[in-house]
């Protein structure tokens, strides 16, 4: 995908995103081993170069901020959602939610980055064990 122009990269990327349905593969996060994520997140990070994004969420998880949240509002620790909003600037924005109308509970500035997309969204889920992330297709 390299050798796209960056419109068209994005264009792919999310044509191919959207064939992730969802699959019993997951793969762990190397430093946080409470946060597994599916094949279409594994994809979307080789693809975008951007295993940065998982390591994001992963550095969140179990945080006093995160378990702060979670005391606040339990439907967290059930299911949230995770966006990111990539600015005209190369700078960006990663936001966590328990939902739409709700403030983030979470928000972290990024400084620069080239990821193609101009906003992806990724939901995380927790099974009683761990943490799963995955795209909203493969829900």
């Amino acid at each position: 995908m390299s050798e796209a122009h960056p419109s068209q990269k994005a264009a792919i990327l999310k044509a191919e995103l959207r064939q992730f349905t969802g699959d019993l593969e997951r793969y762990r996060h190397w430093l946080n081993r409470r946060l597994i994520y599916t094949p279409g997140v594994k994809f979307l990070a080789e693809s975008a170069g951007a295993y940065w994004l998982i390591d994001a969420v992963a550095s969140w998880i179990g945080t006093p901020q995160y378990r702060a949240a979670v005391e606040a509002d339990d439907r967290i620790n059930e299911l949230h959602f995770w966006k990111l909003e990539v600015r005209e600037n190369h700078s960006a924005i990663l936001s966590a939610r328990v939902d739409a109308d709700v403030a983030p509970f979470i928000v972290q500035e990024i400084e620069f980055t080239d990821f193609c997309l101009e906003s992806i969204d990724l939901w995380c889920g927790f099974d009683g064990q761990h943490y799963i992330l995955y795209l909203p297709s493969e829900h």
